[in-house]
């Protein structure tokens, strides 16, 4: 089978930009091309851009993952088992740090000083308290959980409803994208990703890219952030992940 680079980029999450950086890198070439120089892969292709994608998402440069694969030594089967023993290595640490950073965002806004009809202005008939006792007792000792706590226990209600604000619009934004149809890794849901990651720098702590499809993939995973984003729009929650994961991609 011969794919076109549309065809490769749709099926494995990645921009079109991104594949021909990895060609002009010689990371992943493509095996054939039309008479006109157009780009056409094939199955060992995307079996190569699989294991790439793999590296990518556990933080491996580039360059080291062009030489783990052109390692002369290694089959794909040492390749599928080294993947496999790094990300169970990882996953169980790197979901409890994701996990913290979010729950770390709502929990400790018991601290906030804000009389209880502020705080029903600022959050409704959500309770911020909700999952104070799990976030400290599982994640009270991370950085991240330090940073947004200090931070958040200093904003006053007018600063939260500015953020309320920030985030009803962004909200408004991406759901009009998602609606529209709008691919989730074009620009401009990527530039809708980009603005979710720089609010949560700008509002409680460094969200890495690394981070940040780390929340991506906690939002597929954990039923309390999907109903959260379901709620607003079917399909958000997967619209999102995707838009972020692209984001991240474009930016490495």
């Amino acid at each position: 089978m011969a794919y076109t680079v549309g065809q490769v980029a749709k099926a494995a999450r990645v921009t079109v930009r991104t594949l021909h950086h990895y060609d002009e890198i010689g990371l992943l070439s493509p095996s054939g091309r039309t008479a006109a120089g157009y780009r056409r892969y094939d199955d060992a292709d995307l079996e190569r851009l699989q294991h790439v994608r793999f590296y990518r998402e556990l933080g491996f440069p580039l360059e080291e993952i062009a030489a783990i694969l052109d390692d002369p030594t290694a089959d794909p089967a040492a390749h599928l088992r080294r993947q496999h023993d790094l990300l169970t290595g990882r996953i169980g640490k790197l979901q409890e740090m994701v996990a913290a950073i979010e729950i770390a965002m709502e929990a400790r806004r018991m601290e906030l000083k804000l009389t209880p009809e502020e705080r029903f202005e600022v959050f409704g008939d959500v309770d911020p308290e909700e999952h104070a006792e799990e976030a400290r007792e599982r994640w009270g000792d991370t950085e991240a959980y330090r940073v947004s706590t200090q931070r958040a226990a200093n904003y006053s209600k007018e600063d939260w409803l500015r953020l309320k604000a920030a985030q009803e619009e962004w909200g408004g934004r991406i759901v009009a994208a998602l609606t529209a149809g709008t691919p989730a890794d074009s620009a401009e849901a990527m530039a809708l990703a980009e603005e979710h990651r720089q609010l949560i720098v700008g509002w409680f702590y460094d969200c890495s890219y690394e981070v940040h499809t780390g929340l991506a993939d906690m939002y597929l995973a954990d039923p309390r952030f999907t109903a959260h984003y379901e709620a607003i729009v079917p399909g958000l929650t997967e619209y999102l992940a995707e838009a972020i994961h692209a984001n991240a991609i474009s930016r490495a």
